[in-house]
């Protein structure tokens, strides 16, 4: 900005008291709330008017500034350092005790004056001034260890039950500063001691209350709700394990009632499920809990409007990505494998992948959640009673495909079919489990070429990082750390391959089919050893999913598989 303009501006920020900032050096944007006598949104909102870009018209002010006065505030501009007070231990106390006071006060006239808004209406809004002063402290996170101390954490989050819905919504906007995750991560020190004070406080069940007699329809309020959910992000990003406090402490069941109030897509319905999705993640209680409530159910319900119908904004379409991701969280718990059939979750997804909508990215990933591993048994046999092999198949064939509005790669999409199909193959019995296998001899096998195309193609892919890895090596520049190596051949297509060579095993039983496998190796001067090098590979890396009984049993089964093969 050029200096001149910041000169001739300066003094217009303040109309009301043009001559006591001349004076005032300490004079600041808390202090220009105070003397509003108007709620802090509004007076906020009041800074940014474009009264504001008409006052520098107005010269007659200027020459309030003097010589000496311009020579002081080039000085700030070029060394940056304020002449004001800086808060520091003894501005904090004074700010905090007259916070108390002030409370006080307000609490006297409430209960002096209960039916005569007018009489406490005063000192609500000194409450409401000083609560802006406390803002300060979020520039000094160092501070925050004697701001608990202080006892001036418990005081504001018992104003979060205030009869006044402004005050509590002007504390959650103070403490969603104060949580900010850069400001914490300037002091590790406070921002421990402010999270553990929460914590102890139980803030999470507090902020769940004042959600709860929330009007949304009101702007302030509904902003006081985004800067709640804030507040709860902020908390879980700094340290994940308080997810589990969080949901317990009513905030999961607040989410779901909220995405099942019939209103308007909003960004407050955007966040519900963006910290839905983060509660979910990484916590097996919160799953637990979600099926408990029923929230399955809701999950499915909302994504029932996407079976037809595309997402009409981005924001929409953000929303129900996160509904499908929280639907797979949640189906990794096997309490809510039972619950998402019982719900009649396999039939929508089936339907989704029919009508090539949007939500046939979703649906794939949810599929692959509730079939797989030994837990989605009764999903596997049910997707076959529903004649799911009709659209799961064409999928398999033909990968669709890439366009502007597609969420999943041409990898991820063939990596959660050839999953399903596996899943399918090593949980159905009996007359599913033939219609399976019946699938693979249609058509002149076309089934089972499309299944060694994809195997050499992701064959080729896995050879390709295994040769970077491999000079990476040579030069010095990986370590030869044996589970990075791994997981590097993972997520460079060994992971899709391990699959897709599963298959042709399971498949093989089928002597036909086992008899025009071998014909493609022939043709392509392929060995059979391949697949069982993978397949031996694959059995001794299944890791710690499931059970020890579980992995045993898989291990023992893979290799009877390659055996016989």
């Amino acid at each position: 900005m050029d200096i001149g303009e910041l000169l001739s501006f300066k003094p217009e920020q303040t109309p009301k008291r043009p001559s006591d900032f001349d004076d005032d050096e300490d004079y600041s944007p808390e202090h220009r709330t105070v003397a509003t006598a108007e709620p802090p949104p509004k007076v906020r909102k009041d800074h940014n008017t474009p009264n504001v870009k008409a006052k520098p018209q107005v010269s007659q002010k200027e020459p309030q500034i003097s010589e000496q006065e311009r020579i002081d505030i080039l000085k700030y501009v070029e060394s940056e350092e304020a002449e004001g007070e800086v808060l520091d231990d003894t501005s904090l106390k004074k700010i905090l005790l007259l916070f108390e006071k002030r409370v006080l006060k307000n609490q006297e006239m409430r209960i002096k004056f209960p039916d005569n808004p007018e009489k406490f209406m005063e000192s609500e809004i000194e409450l409401n001034d000083v609560i802006q002063e406390l803002h300060a402290v979020a520039t000094v996170p160092d501070l925050y260890s004697l701001l608990v101390e202080l006892n001036g954490v418990s005081s504001l989050l018992e104003l979060l039950s205030h009869q006044n819905t402004d005050v509590s919504v002007a504390v959650v906007d103070l403490l969603q500063e104060l949580t900010d995750v850069d400001i914490l991560h300037e002091s590790l020190e406070g921002a421990e001691t402010l999270i553990e004070a929460l914590r102890n406080q139980q803030a999470a069940g507090l902020l769940v209350q004042n959600l709860e007699r929330i009007d949304e329809t009101v702007k302030e309020e509904a902003d006081g709700v985004h800067n709640t959910l804030a507040i709860f992000e902020n908390l879980m990003e700094i340290k994940s394990e308080i997810a589990k406090e969080i949901a317990e402490q009513g905030l999961l069941q607040w989410i779901l009632k909220r995405l099942r109030m019939k209103m308007p897509f909003d960004v407050n319905k955007l966040y519900c499920s963006e910290i839905m999705s983060i509660l979910l993640q990484d916590t097996n209680e919160n799953r637990i809990l979600l099926g408990n409530l029923d929230g399955i159910d809701v999950l499915l319900q909302q994504l029932a409007a996407y079976k037809r119908h595309d997402p009409s904004s981005t924001e929409e379409q953000e929303f129900m990505e996160n509904l499908f991701n929280s639907l797979c969280s949640a189906l990794m718990a096997a309490e809510n494998r039972e619950k998402f059939l019982k719900g009649e979750g396999l039939q929508l997804m089936n339907l989704m992948l029919r009508e090539k909508k949007l939500s046939r990215n979703g649906s794939l990933k949810v599929l692959d959640h509730a079939m797989s591993g030994p837990d989605g048994r009764d999903n596997c046999n049910k997707f076959v009673d529903i004649l799911g092999l009709r659209t799961i198949f064409p999928l398999f064939m033909k990968t669709p495909k890439r366009n502007k509005k597609r969420i999943l790669s041409t990898d991820e999409h063939e990596e959660h079919v050839v999953s399903i199909v596996a899943s399918m193959l090593r949980n159905c019995k009996g007359g599913q489990r033939q219609r399976l296998l019946t699938k693979f001899t249609e058509n002149e096998f076309e089934k089972v070429e499309r299944l060694m195309e994809l195997h050499f193609k992701y064959l080729e892919k896995v050879e390709v990082v295994d040769r970077e890895i491999d000079q990476q090596i040579t030069t010095g520049e990986e370590e030869e750390d044996e589970d990075v190596i791994y997981v590097k051949r993972l997520s460079g297509g060994l992971f899709t391959l391990q699959l897709i060579d599963y298959i042709v095993l399971e498949v093989s039983s089928t002597d036909v089919v086992k008899q025009r496998i071998l014909q493609i190796l022939n043709l392509r001067n392929a060995s059979m050893k391949t697949i069982r090098h993978v397949m031996r590979e694959y059995a001794g890396n299944l890791g710690d999913a499931g059970d020890s009984d579980w992995r045993e049993q898989e291990q023992a089964y893979i290799i009877q598989l390659v055996d016989r093969f």
